[in-house]
């Protein structure tokens, strides 16, 4: 029976600070819906892996770059990172327990066990915009895929981190020359505009078709050196 005919199974129900997410299974699938919207699945990743391939190549062969992942989702990223040994230390950001919950002990460590056990992964449960603004680490590049990106945001506060104020976040860990890579559901050339006012040079998106609808979309800006 095709995974579209099954009706989903709820794995897990949580209601936290930012509202309520859930773990659900349809057929072979795994989805998380955050505020009774779906977010993502486990039906396809290119664009996950595309968003950590992206920011490796265009730091152009930079020795045991530092990455940090914001936001842990179904896992896609971290693990094809983690599966790189070009990568050096791999910081994941998730404000959702519950998401790291699954992926330490639940349904989703099917696809980050072998990242989450590798000895350069290191997870932060927080915010991600309070982190930038926080932190005193420093990376090489960041991959952000928090929420649907940002021309369509679900989770309240999540559009903040696309506005200049929390892109000059992102600037501040970012080390000269870092790249920054932003997942979105859709195209945005005014993300785009406010990338370039940010400081932020060498704009460019890349595309990636998906089964349905219009593709995925992986934003890339560069730091200034």
């Amino acid at each position: 029976m095709s995974v579209f005919h099954e009706l989903p199974e709820v794995l897990d129900r949580r209601t936290g600070p930012y509202g309520e997410v859930v773990l659900r299974r349809q057929g072979d699938v795994l989805q998380i819906i955050a505020n009774g919207c779906f977010l993502m699945d486990t039906s396809d990743g290119r664009s996950e892996r595309l968003l950590v391939d992206a920011a490796l190549a265009a730091l152009d062969g930079r020795p045991a770059p530092r990455v940090l992942i914001g936001g842990l989702g179904v896992g896609f990223s971290l693990a094809h990172a983690a599966a790189d040994a070009r990568w050096g230390r791999i910081t994941v950001v998730e404000r959702e327990s519950a998401v790291v919950d699954w992926h330490r002990d639940g349904p989703l460590a099917a696809i980050s066990g072998p990242a989450l056990a590798d000895p350069r992964t290191e997870i932060a449960e927080a915010d991600l915009l309070e982190y930038v603004n926080e932190t005193y680490a420093t990376f090489d590049a960041l991959c952000l895929d928090i929420d649907n990106g940002p021309g369509w945001t679900v989770t309240e506060g999540n559009e903040d981190l696309y506005t200049p104020a929390g892109l000059t976040g992102c600037a501040r860990v970012l080390r000269p020359g870092g790249v920054l890579a932003v997942w979105s559901a859709q195209p945005s050339g005014e993300f785009e505009r406010t990338l370039r006012n940010a400081g932020f040079q060498q704009v460019r998106t890349e595309e990636v078709p998906v089964a349905r609808g219009a593709p995925d979309i992986v934003h890339l800006a560069v730091r200034p050196g």
